[in-house]
């Protein structure tokens, strides 16, 4: 488990709690989130129109669906960069420098792949192509070393004062999110996604970016319940406790060259576990689904009695 900085949640977390926002000053990571689900949807009619394979090596399908990742990837980081308790002139030095980067990311993904040339492997190309490859690897490697400072923000005690029920949430997505990244590499280095007989790397690389959606959802939910904030802490740490363990699973037979939709011992334990951490969620929305159905029986009654 990770430990919980600074003192136990008493009277004094609850207050900051209202007071940072979601999103709250993000308006440009977020515009680059939304853009990206534009560009995939571009993308569809592409495929509609010429289908997805641009010879010789171009595949539009690939850029879609990279298109939706980075999109939803972005937005995230949107609605928890405010949380990460950085200086003014910190977060901005993140926000564009991530939005910088992202909007090369779209360009080599989109232009390349439509050009028909893989926008990461440029055997056979120009020199443009290999240009842009190059570029690509230098801009992947930026945005994880981007990535590892604002983590570093996540896991200071004034972050997690300001929320702490969510920082908690944040600081296990991404770790998820550093195994992603770690899967990244993995695929740069091989050449390709695939790995040993059948182990597919691209499912613990994608997996572990959702977590950062999927822990979170947990405490967002945790905040809205009327539980004591060392059970919704609790809660939040089976949410995300469960969803590392369940990469590390599926890091575990990719490895060894396993496929995921086998039944084998590592799959069904990565099921188990990621399961378990949904089964968190659910049962804090049913929580939260009591608290506010409490609440709207509670205000007639102090009605009555004013």
């Amino acid at each position: 488990m990770i430990r919980n900085l600074g003192a136990e949640a008493g009277p004094q977390w609850e207050e900051p709690a209202k007071k940072v926002r979601l999103f709250q000053g993000e308006g440009l990571l977020a515009s680059l989130g939304i853009f990206g689900f534009v560009l995939a949807a571009v993308c569809v009619v592409w495929m509609l129109l010429y289908g997805g394979e641009v010879a010789p090596k171009g595949d539009v399908s690939k850029a879609a669906s990279f298109n939706a990742a980075l999109g939803i990837f972005l937005l995230s980081t949107a609605a928890i960069l405010p949380l990460s308790a950085m200086s003014t002139r910190g977060k901005a030095i993140f926000r564009w420098s991530y939005a910088v980067l992202s909007m090369y990311s779209y360009f080599a993904e989109n232009v390349q792949n439509m050009r028909g040339m893989n926008p990461r492997f440029a055997e056979g190309g120009t020199v443009f192509d290999i240009a842009v490859a190059a570029g690509f690897s230098l801009v992947a490697m930026l945005l994880i070393v981007f990535y590892c400072v604002l983590a570093v923000a996540f896991f200071r005690s004034r972050s997690y004062k300001l929320r702490p029920e969510m920082v908690l949430a944040i600081r296990y997505a991404i770790m998820a999110i550093l195994l992603s990244f770690a899967a990244g590499i993995w695929i740069s280095l091989t050449g390709g996604r695939m790995t040993g007989g059948n182990g597919n790397i691209i499912w613990l690389h994608g997996l572990g970016f959702h977590a950062i959606q999927a822990v979170p959802l947990v405490a967002w939910l945790s905040e809205r319940t009327r539980l004591r904030p060392q059970e919704r802490r609790k809660w939040v740490h089976v949410a995300g406790a469960a969803y590392i363990l369940g990469l590390l699973e599926v890091g575990w037979q990719t490895w060894i060259g396993g496929a995921m939709l086998e039944w084998s011992p590592l799959p069904l334990l990565a099921l188990f576990f990621f399961l378990l951490s949904l089964g968190a969620g659910c049962f804090m929305l049913w929580q939260s689904v009591i608290s506010g159905k409490s609440s709207e029986v509670s205000s007639p009654s102090l009605e009555r009695e004013g």
